[in-house]
């Protein structure tokens, strides 16, 4: 005879609870028991005492059965705790999704456990079951050839419950999405009875409240030093790399020695850039609303001064061709006007490019792919499962939303980018073609480009503070479960979401650098941390959002070495925090894209 106390907790936004009653058993190492209790969850959190007449010995797991006669009433499960008697300690089953239909749910006790080979093993039976049930419901799926697989979803209402938006986050969504469209809506009318007869007029744009930092691009838009100075720190950092020969496409035409000469001076100095978006040449323009819409590919070449400010040398707006083997150069000495127009078709340029392969692909589209192969080869005890689950919620439905709104037949690109109308699906697949795993590492990609070591390239520096501390904090998880090299190879799961991910998701990736398997701890690491820094650093630095990084009311790990671990991370996170607020208030042009405290747990945006 014991007395165990039973907690419930139930997801704290709207519809979380349910009227329909829940039954309840515990399943222990020696016998199991239903609890006769009337339980109807509701928001927030209820307690229970049972007197159980026989020892259970230790749980194993606790089974839930949503009974409904009329109205199936999802509820909104995020975990049950248990205090055994005597000496037991209170153990925790983890669920975090919802509870549908009548069938019998069961969770298994939360401590993270690598697969065994006992195939009677109480759990590896769970998780064998748990993984075939999941891989019927999380399938592949190609959106379009030679771009990264998709999950299996037409529209958002066909994905699984639990990679849903929950009611709250919908609410916020769509709201936001209506606000926006509202303001835009203000901003036609207030401007449709004038018409722009200078420069000036653009600040009609963005007028209203304007942050801080769009307050001094307002004033700033048309100077040098902050065209540099977003190859470095704006939107799209992604571009700019460290010239180490006159690029070949560059045609300089007689009567401009003075600027070969001026190139091949910077280029000796080690102090020559470029910014090269070649990848846009010969990609279709679209026809909007009958009229025909233009897309340049050009050539930036900058000069990065002593003080370290990073200033244009010369723009050319596209590649040699038959029918023009020497383009048109535009330099700094130019018109003034003639000068801000080749600037405007750079950033023009840029915003193609940032959206379509630094934003979408890169990160929309990777993390998406890491979370279709999660939930197909990781069962909910992998550690691994526990690390990355935090920072896959909601990707499937806002990039399931972007297939049907933004990028489709007819959507957003379609109606207002000059790329859509199929170009910008043709740049994704180019840019597909060209993803190396190194890319998406920022040690390894910064020190590519060249941009290692300069003072005045903040998202490098941040990039890299937050990739150490990432690596600390997935190498603390990690070693508690891999102690040694080959434990890392013999786990069937591990390798199967490898494979999931590099051969399947990415389309046979593996000659762009990706593993198919994983042969050491440190690989392990660097490969789990490129993921965690995809779904949220990375993404943050592309497209900000909302959900400050580390910090999750879910508590999938339970053993309190785990916990150490993920509290040391949100200190580091902390202390990084610090360390950029203090710079940033010595900076005229804070950068701010990587503070923690900014940078979202998932890719929800």
């Amino acid at each position: 005879m014991g007395r165990y106390r039973i907690r419930v907790a139930t997801g704290a936004w709207l519809f979380s609870g349910s009227y329909n009653r829940v039954q309840l058993w515990l399943v222990g190492a020696r016998g199991e028991a239903e609890l006769k209790l009337e339980l109807r969850p509701v928001r927030g959190q209820e307690e229970f005492d049972q007197d159980i007449s026989e020892d259970l010995g230790p749980l194993q797991f606790v089974k839930l059965r949503k009974q409904h006669s009329l109205v199936d009433d999802a509820w909104f499960c995020d975990r049950i705790t248990v205090q055994g008697p005597g000496d037991y300690e209170e153990v925790a089953f983890p669920c975090y999704g919802w509870v549908q239909g009548s069938g019998i749910l069961s969770l298994p006790e939360g401590t993270a456990r690598l697969p065994g080979d006992n195939a009677l093993d109480v759990f590896q039976k769970h998780r064998q079951k748990e993984l075939e049930e999941r891989q019927q419901i999380y399938c592949w799926a190609t959106w379009k050839e030679g771009l990264p697989l998709t999950i299996a979803a037409g529209s958002k209402d066909d994905l699984p419950p639990n990679m849903r938006f929950h009611e709250e986050k919908r609410l916020d969504f769509e709201w936001t999405l209506k606000i926006g469209a509202l303001e835009i809506a203000v901003k036609r009318i207030s401007t449709f009875l004038s018409a722009w007869n200078n420069l000036e007029d653009f600040s009609q744009i963005s007028s209203g409240h304007r942050s801080a930092l769009a307050e001094r691009v307002h004033k700033c838009w048309q100077e040098d030093e902050l065209f540099g100075y977003q190859f470095f720190n704006g939107a799209n950092p992604m571009l700019l790399r460290r010239s180490t020969h006159l690029p070949s496409r560059l045609v300089l035409p007689s009567g401009t020695e003075e600027l070969q000469a001026q190139l091949e001076k910077e280029l000796q100095n080690g102090s020559l850039f470029e910014a090269d978006f070649i990848l846009l040449d010969g990609i279709v323009a679209n026809v909007i609303r009958g009229e025909q819409q233009y897309l340049a590919a050009p050539l930036v070449m900058l000069k990065m001064e002593p003080n370290g400010k990073l200033l244009p040398m010369v723009i050319q707006l596209q590649p040699p061709s038959s029918s023009s083997p020497t383009p048109p150069l535009f330099l700094p000495s130019d018109p003034p006007l003639a000068w801000l127009l080749a600037k405007s078709w750079v950033r023009n340029s840029d915003f193609q490019l940032h959206e379509l392969q630094y934003h979408l692909l890169n990160t929309h589209l990777v993390a998406e792919v890491i979370a279709v192969a999660t939930m197909r080869c990781l069962p909910e005890l992998h550690p691994v499962f526990k690390l990355l689950i935090p920072h896959i919620r909601y990707t499937m439905e806002i990039n399931t939303r972007a297939r049907t709104q933004l990028i489709s037949d007819g959507g957003i690109f379609d109606k207002v980018v000059s790329t859509g109308g199929g170009g910008h699906v043709e740049l994704i697949r180019r840019a597909a073609a060209q993803l190396t795993y190194c890319s998406l590492c920022p040690p390894d990609d910064l020190a590519a480009r060249g941009l290692l070591g300069i003072p005045n390239a903040l998202y490098a520096h941040d990039a890299v503070r937050l990739w150490e501390i990432t690596a600390r904090y997935v190498e603390g998880i990690i070693h508690l479960f891999y102690q040694r090299d080959d434990i890392v190879r013999r786990d069937p799961e591990l390798q199967a979401w490898c494979r999931d991910i590099t051969e399947v998701g990415l389309c046979q990736a593996q000659g762009r650098g990706f593993p198919v398997s994983f042969q050491s701890q440190a690989q392990l690491c660097h490969f789990l941390t490129m993921c965690i820094f995809t779904c949220t650093a990375q993404h943050a630095a592309i497209n900000q959002g909302q959900v400050p990084l580390g910090h999750h009311k879910e508590k999938y790990f339970s053993s309190p070495k785990a916990k150490a671990v993920l509290n040391q991370f949100q200190a580091d996170l902390e202390n990084l925090e610090r360390e950029i607020t203090a710079r940033n208030e010595l900076l005229d042009l804070p950068y701010e894209y990587l503070k923690p405290s900014r940078i979202e747990n998932s890719i929800t945006i």
